[in-house]
């Protein structure tokens, strides 16, 4: 792939001031920023330019801060999701690639670890599109394409040589609180394996525009009732942002790697 879009979040600030591209066979030749405009505004975003050693090529990564907001962080619900998407598709990417911190419900999945989203479960955002006057039905099947994940897969399993689970079922809610033991039982029953509060609305649009998206989702803390050995733990953000941030690692290799596929 030559053009990747990425959309990060909690923890992702410094991805390409800390990009660490290890034995990956890229070096980094340039880095610039520049501000999209999109019909729903403004968007800053980062520009990596990274030469693979292996061939004479260059291959770019565009880097959106989720939460941008002029010095300061958006909250989950006031996220400007439209805009957002419309800039990723501007770069004329090959694959969006995502990256969520989630709380983690499946006990294989303990924080540290990053995984993949294979579906959401939303019962509770705003209807949202970019077809406000004509209808547009994109199809929410398979809209995280498993070959994309299958890609990642030794990648991803390699974090650890205890059980793993990867591919995720991610429930949603707006935040800008974290959920309830309740609300998180719940969508366990559901299915539901991880949960997030950004997830659902960017997925909805990346998959009316037609590019293939890999989610990345990083295990952060465990979802309110599920801190094994004590059901009553409390949720900090500070320490959520800095456990996503320790992840910045395996986020750069599952990048790469997709770099590297034809």
């Amino acid at each position: 792939m030559k053009r990747i879009a990425v959309i990060g979040g909690t923890g992702m600030k410094q991805l390409v001031a800390d990009a660490d591209l290890g034995n990956s066979g890229f070096s980094i030749s340039a880095t610039d920023s520049l501000v999209a405009q999109t019909d729903y505004g403004d968007v800053p975003l980062e520009i990596m330019t990274l030469n693979a050693l292996s061939e004479l090529s260059e291959v770019k990564i565009f880097i959106v801060h989720r939460h941008h907001g002029g010095g300061k962080t958006t909250p989950p619900h006031l996220i400007n999701y439209h805009a957002n998407v419309k800039a990723a598709q501007a770069c004329n990417p090959d694959v969006i690639v995502s990256i969520q911190s989630v709380g983690a419900i499946d006990p294989h999945f303990p924080p540290g670890i990053v995984g993949m989203a294979e579906h959401t479960l939303d019962f509770v955002s705003m209807p949202v599109t970019f077809s406000e006057e004509d209808a547009h039905h994109a199809d929410m099947t398979h809209h995280y394409p498993s070959d994309l994940r299958d890609l990642l897969r030794p990648v991803l399993s390699a974090q650890s040589d205890e059980e793993l689970t990867l591919d995720h079922v991610v429930s949603h809610v707006n935040g800008p609180q974290f959920e309830t033991p309740a609300e998180i039982e719940a969508f366990a029953r559901l299915g539901a394996t991880a949960a997030s509060m950004t997830i659902s609305p960017e997925a909805r649009l990346i998959a009316e525009t037609g590019i293939p998206h890999v989610g990345l989702i990083a295990s952060s803390n465990w979802a309110a009732g599920k801190t094994p050995g004590d059901a009553n733990a409390a949720i900090d953000h500070d320490s959520v942002e800095a456990k996503a941030a320790d992840m910045r690692g395996i986020i750069w290799q599952c990048l790469t790697a997709l770099l590297a596929h034809e």
